[in-house]
């Protein structure tokens, strides 16, 4: 008997890790997007950032692996995002792009919506966050790192 419930444990323990590990896996797939070096700072008082005096606004800049969504969350911070889709990211036509609305952005090609606020997902079929990149903001200048 002791044999029995001690192979019946291992079993369910094997079955256990195997689910979780595949489960992890297909998270990783959603996320590799290509680790690109991003290290850049930016005055916003420079004509090409004034949407960026305003809580709300927001502006394209290059770089990172599709290039950057920069947005005002409040009068001490900007976020930056990349604008390459987490969902399958491989696929080529995976760009994401700000709304009308000012406060989601959308990727056109899977139908995916994220949130400017904190990047999450507001509409799937993406189930990871966009990619975001570090930030320090001192009122004038921005910095922006990976």
């Amino acid at each position: 008997m002791k044999k029995s419930r001690k192979k019946n444990f291992i079993s369910i323990l094997l079955s256990t890790l195997i689910l979780v590990y595949t489960a992890c896996e297909k998270n990783d797939e959603n996320r590799n997007i290509p680790l690109v070096e991003v290290n850049f700072v930016q005055n916003i008082n420079d004509p090409d950032y004034l949407d960026l005096k305003n809580i709300g606004g927001w502006t394209y800049v290059s770089g990172g692996s599709r290039g950057i969504i920069l947005y005002r969350a409040s009068n001490e911070s900007i976020l930056a995002y990349d604008r390459h889709c987490p969902y399958q990211p491989s696929n080529t036509c995976g760009l994401v792009s700000v709304d009308v609305t000012n406060i989601t952005a959308s990727d056109g090609c899977c139908g995916s919506k994220f949130s400017l606020i904190d990047g999450t997902v507001t509409q799937p079929p993406a189930v990871q966050p966009l990619k975001q990149y570090n930030t320090s903001f001192d009122g004038t200048t921005l910095r922006v790192s990976n």
